[in-house]
């Protein structure tokens, strides 16, 4: 017995001795506050792409009624064609579920909005995620193009790698090479996902940024420090509608 409580002191010393990972990426922070962002992903028929773009245009004011758009995008390049993305916010998850039951009951959404639009789509997706607690929505000056770049990040979570990617995208943003709109670290969906969204004037003016970004030094050191926990990485280039609050 005497011998057991000395290998349970022992064992428990060594554990409050045991270094505390922490990072300014991790998941603490983010959740006192709620607030989170619905990835919504649209695949639409290739014949029906016009159709859709124009009833959601002339309807999206049903829908935006119920919670906050943050932004509405075509898919341009990187993906599959005809391809919509938008951006929900909601306080928290008994919010989202007040507007779902608030559209359940919304006749004039469904008739107008929700089904003939379901008509038009072959499939949807829907990511839930979270800003990263060192980043906050920024609005771009002027209007201009968006880039969204994916990270799969490898298995471990932000304690592991949560501080070498935020050394890559500060490195970018401090340089001028490109505007930072928002961080998202996923919560349903993929885990270990990250989505940057960028801001730029043009995709010619994305382009040189990023050419003269690869030439920076300190860009260059900050990437190979961050690439060594990326999986993969996927870029898309999107266009806003007329009536996406980022435009």
């Amino acid at each position: 017995m005497l011998a057991l409580r000395r290998s349970l002191t022992k064992a428990l010393a060594a554990r409050s001795q045991a270094p505390q990972v922490c990072s300014s990426f991790a998941t603490g922070p983010r959740q006192y506050d709620g607030t989170f962002y619905e990835f919504r992903t649209c695949y639409v028929k290739p014949s029906k792409m016009n159709e859709f773009l124009e009833n959601v245009k002339k309807n999206i004011h049903l829908r935006t009624a119920h919670s906050e758009l943050v932004g509405f995008w075509t898919v341009e390049f990187g993906g599959r064609m005809n391809k919509v993305f938008h951006v929900w916010k909601y306080d928290n998850f008994a919010h989202r579920t007040e507007v779902q039951k608030a559209l359940a009951k919304d006749k004039e959404w469904q008739e107008q909005f929700l089904i003939p639009n379901l008509a038009l789509i072959d499939k949807q997706e829907s990511e839930i995620t979270y800003l990263v607690p060192w980043c906050k929505l920024e609005k771009p000056p002027k209007e201009g193009v968006y880039e969204l770049a994916t990270f799969q990040m490898k298995p471990g979570g932000p304690a592991l790698w949560g501080d070498p990617f935020k050394r890559a995208v500060h490195t970018h943003v401090n340089q001028g090479y490109t505007k930072l709109v928002g961080v998202f670290h996923a919560e349903y969906g993929i885990l270990n996902r990250v989505h940057v969204l960028w801001w730029n004037e043009s995709a010619d003016s994305r382009a040189a940024g990023r050419h003269q970004s690869h030439e920076d030094p300190r860009v260059v050191a900050a990437v190979r420090e961050s690439v060594n926990f990326l999986g993969s990485q996927q870029n898309m280039l999107l266009i806003p509608m007329s009536f996406s609050p980022l435009k």
